[in-house]
């Protein structure tokens, strides 16, 4: 089903999701799962235990689901720490509605802040206040009202922003915990 090299998108977890009896959306754990990345190391092992028991399972399926539930981890893990800084959460795309997009983010948002909720205050304490504030911003994420989001150019450019926000949120607690990774700034041999 899935070759190392291809990348995870939110409808072909959620078909592993739906393969495993869950109809829960991939978002709330991608959530977690950046978070994790972010905070300390999650390894694969971890990981499967982790989304085996949020799918109520032992161990995934097969070995096909197996290797797309890893390769979503791994492809998490090398876009936060990608010099790029090309983190994207794995949330709906355009083929769902405005809605349901902003249904994932809020569950992505939950799930993050979730894992982010268990950190000790001195860990806390030695945050910027760019992050502080970015997180911050989140919490208020987790109130939006998807229901009431009509479809129109304007939700679809403040969902965006949104969006963009709880990237950059991510990418921002994945530096933090990770100084000089990735390293962004190139410096000229000589």
């Amino acid at each position: 089903m899935s070759i190392i090299n291809d990348q995870q998108d939110f409808s072909s977890v959620a078909n592993v999701f739906l393969a495993h009896g869950s109809l829960q959306s991939p978002a709330f754990l991608d959530g977690r799962l950046g978070a994790e990345l972010s905070l300390h190391d999650l390894t694969a092992e971890q990981w499967l235990e982790e989304i085996s028991a949020a799918l109520g399972v032992e161990q995934p399926r097969d070995r096909d689901d197996a290797q797309v539930l890893l390769d979503w981890r791994r492809q998490t893990l090398q876009a936060l720490s990608a010099p790029e800084l090309n983190y994207e959460p794995l949330l709906p795309d355009d083929l769902f509605s405005l809605a349901e997009r902003a249904r994932g983010l809020k569950e992505w948002t939950l799930g993050f802040l979730e894992v982010v909720s268990e950190v000790g205050s001195e860990t806390r304490d030695a945050w910027s206040s760019n992050l502080r504030e970015a997180l911050e911003d989140l919490e208020e994420l987790t109130s939006i009202d998807e229901l009431a989001l009509d479809e129109g150019a304007d939700n679809e450019n403040d969902l965006f922003a949104l969006s963009e926000h709880a990237r950059m949120a991510a990418m921002l607690l994945y530096t933090e915990q990770h100084p000089g990774r990735p390293q962004v700034e190139q410096h000229e041999v000589q």
